[in-house]
């Protein structure tokens, strides 16, 4: 089951970041796709042939129909609320190496509230839940843990110190993370994760860098995980660290070991750089193929 974190994705190529101080910029084409954390990790999975619920607030809008279609498109069974705000926004600067700048438009009302009979059945049946850093989506935790249906979380670029994040990191059986946001000292916040949460197992992508793997019973050091070459040409890292995501899990409920897992991750997040859209998700048989 995967909670929250849907919305479009609005995606303008530049030739260099930062993009230049100017009144106007020529870029190339300005194409828009229905996306988020939330909504690929749970269209990935679904890719992957994992059975997916997915759930969450979308507004009464043409974006929110947007992330609909794309949710019956990608066979993922879901459903809705109605966010009085409308459905989520991000706008993505993205240049020639892919790498990425995002606009990310956090609009949920901070109040918004997700019911605990519109989730619980759902959660009653779920092998587990991947909980999207959606604000209402961290009042879940106490009733999955009374459940005690296992929990991933990414908490993206956190930098150890906002605490938005931090009752995600803390409270998680397994948590992803970007390196790219925390200075230089990835390791200590993996340690941190791990003495300071419930976390069992901590990973932390690093782009073309490879990701590291750090659990509860293995090194005191994160272990390294080589990054996978892409299949093709680069063309957008948008979606990448999901695409992990959902390497990653679909190991875990499959019955791989960590490393397997890891390695999974990596396949999928640089099958994810070399796509747009719908063409960034790789499927089953490709994933395994290149597991071999």
């Amino acid at each position: 089951m995967v909670v929250g974190g849907s919305g479009v994705d609005t995606v303008v190529r530049v030739d260099s970041l930062p993009v230049p101080l100017a009144d106007s910029v020529g870029v190339g084409p300005i194409i828009e796709w229905p996306g988020h954390s939330g909504g690929n990790v749970a269209l990935g999975c679904r890719r992957l042939g994992l059975d997916v619920k997915f759930l969450d607030f979308i507004g009464e809008d043409r974006t929110g129909e947007q992330v609909r279609e794309r949710l019956t498109e990608g066979d993922v069974d879901f459903e809705t609320l109605i966010s009085p705000a409308g459905t989520r926004r991000a706008v993505n600067f993205v240049e020639k190496t892919g790498r990425r700048m995002s606009f990310f438009d956090a609009r949920d009302p901070a109040e918004l509230r997700m019911p605990r009979e519109f989730y619980l059945p759902h959660l009653r049946r779920a092998r587990h839940v991947h909980l999207s850093v959606t604000n209402f989506a961290r009042h879940l935790f106490d009733d999955i843990e009374e459940l005690g249906v296992p929990v991933s979380t990414d908490l993206h670029d956190w930098d150890g110190l906002d605490d938005h994040h931090r009752e995600f990191a803390l409270r998680a059986d397994l948590v992803f993370l970007s390196a790219s946001g925390s200075g230089g000292r990835i390791a200590q916040l993996m340690k941190e994760i791990l003495r300071e949460g419930r976390a069992e197992t901590v990973i932390a992508t690093a782009g073309a860098g490879g990701s590291y793997l750090m659990s509860r019973q293995g090194s005191r050091s994160p272990r390294p995980i080589p990054a996978t070459p892409p299949p093709g040409p680069v063309v957008d890292s948008n979606g990448a660290g999901d695409a992990y995501v959902c390497g990653f899990l679909y190991g875990r409920l499959t019955g791989r070991d960590l490393e397997e897992c890891a390695h999974l991750g990596a396949v999928a997040g640089a099958y994810a750089c070399t796509g747009e859209g719908p063409a960034s998700l790789i499927d089953r048989d490709a994933l395994l193929a290149r597991t071999v």
